[in-house]
This record gives structure tokens, sequence and C-alpha cells, in this order.
């Protein structure tokens, strides 16, 4: 079993024992519902063990809740590491809140997580506020509940690594996700002070590739590495999860050739300051 089915199948168990208690049931309470042992019941949600559809089924209806059905079968989905591709329309058919669930799980996981982000914030150097936005435009293109405080929450627990000194980050982003801006001017400008405030940290290496730099290779679309075991790449409809050896060494290449173009420390403090100015040259106040 890897590590990643294993995280994933924890993180779907998590979900299952949130909804049980939301329902205001324990475990015994629901074994007898469903007619199981409660054993099974603790392994489910403990992530001893991989449900079954039915089993899902069973459970969302034994709470309550028939509407979750979609994202826990969603998550079940999620859980073979050989499928490659995971659609956003299967992952998200519930909200938001189980996919942040799972990149909570994988970035426990992970020692060294590096990263590219094109015309975003990376997730995890997110404000509340910068993620609420983004959440709630997510919802609102893909027409799916929009669960955006659990989201919020997840991800913010999620950024409680960042405290963890057996923990690197490293990432890369473009330039001009200082500049797209898909929230108010003041909230773009709380999220580049924090930017700002993590250029320089212990654990935390943040460069920013400026529009003009020479490339050796163009930055194609978002990615994240965790260690050396999976990439997970983002498209507008799918996400790969790659953890073959050619690819994680074909990312990570592409990865080290942008970093070769980013700036650090004091030059990238500039670059975030510079989009800053030109938000107060906006909205003067």
């Amino acid at each position: 079993m890897t590590t990643d089915f294993q995280t994933a199948r924890e993180a779907l168990g998590a979900r299952l024992r949130e909804l049980r208690a939301e329902a205001g049931l324990d475990g015994k309470d629901l074994a007898a519902i469903l007619g199981w042992q409660t054993s099974k019941v603790s392994r489910l949600q403990n992530g001893k063990q991989t449900p079954t559809r039915d089993d899902l089924t069973a459970w969302a209806r034994a709470i309550g809740r028939p509407d979750v059905e979609p994202e826990l079968h969603g998550l079940l989905a999620g859980l073979d590491m050989k499928q490659r591709h995971r659609s956003w329309r299967r992952q998200l058919a519930c909200g938001h809140r189980g996919r942040q669930e799972i990149a909570v799980r994988q970035t426990e996981a992970t020692k060294v997580i590096r990263g590219l982000k094109v015309s975003r914030v990376p997730g995890l150097f997110q404000t509340p506020e910068y993620a609420r936005v983004i959440f709630d435009a997510n919802a609102d293109f893909r027409g799916i509940p929009p669960t955006t405080e659990a989201a919020v929450e997840a991800r913010m627990r999620r950024q409680e690594a960042l405290y963890d000194p057996e923990k690197t980050f490293r990432f890369l982003v473009c330039e001009a996700a200082l500049y797209h801006r898909p929230c108010p001017a003041d909230v773009m400008t709380e999220q580049l002070d924090r930017l700002y405030n993590l250029v320089g940290r212990r654990r935390i290496e943040l460069g920013i590739l400026p529009f003009g730099a020479q490339l050796r290779r163009t930055a194609p679309h978002a990615f994240w590495i965790y260690d050396r075991r999976l990439v997970i790449v983002e498209t507008i409809s799918e996400e790969l999860w790659l953890t073959g050896n050619e690819d994680i060494e074909l990312y990570e290449r592409a990865w080290d050739w942008l970093a070769e173009s980013a700036e650090y420390g004091s030059r990238a403090r500039l670059l975030i300051g510079r989009a800053m100015a030109s938000l107060t040259a906006l909205d003067p106040m």
C-alpha cells in the first residue's frame, strides 16, 4: 500500500468521522443503524479499511445526508493512485472541503514541497480572505456547492505545516500572479504583504519569476512536487497525479530550470513591493 493511497484513505475516513459527529451519532449508534460491527465503523473512519461505494452510500443515508454521496464517491475514486486523471467535476461534486482535506494530509506526509504557480498565490501562502474569494469564484465557475468556510478552515489548517521544523517549502511564483487580481484591492494588498513577509523565512524559499526574465523553459502550468514520490499537475478540468520516476524527474528538471531565473531575497521583495505600489496607485484612498 503506497503512502499516497493511505493518505487519501485517511482523508476519506476523517470526512466520514466528521459527518458522523455532525449527525450526533457515536460509532456504536451508527453501527447499530447500519447493522455493522462497531469495529467496521472504526476501521473506516480511521482510514484502516477501504470502503466500497455501497458502504459510503449506506453511511450517507444512515446519517441523514444523502446529499454527500457524490462527494464521498469522488473521494473513493481518488484512492487508486494508478488513476492519473482526476476530474475536478468528480472531486468537487459536493464542494471543496474533501479535496482540501486530502491536501492537508499530503502536506503532513511530505518533508519537501516544491511548487510553481503561474497566475495565483500558492494555497499554502494565501490569506483567509484571498482563499475565500478563490473558493467562491471556483464554486460559481463549476456550479458546485459553496462550502467555502469549511474549505478555508482546512486550507488554514494546512498552513500550520509552514511552522514544522522538519519541513521545507520551495516555491516559484510568476510575477503575473502578483498583478492578476481575483479579489478587491484591499484583500490583494493584504495578500501581497503576507508574501513580502514570507520572503527570507527559514525553511521557506520563495522565488519570483519576473516579467522579461530569460527562461530556459517557460512556465507551462501550475504543479506541485511532494518529496520525490508524487507530482500533482493542475489543469482547468482535472488534476494529474504522477508517480513514475520519469515523470517526477521531468518535473524536477522543469522546476530547476525555472528556479535559475527567479529572484529571491531583497530582489523578490522589490518585485512584490512594486506590485503593492501599483494597487495603491489604482486606489489611493
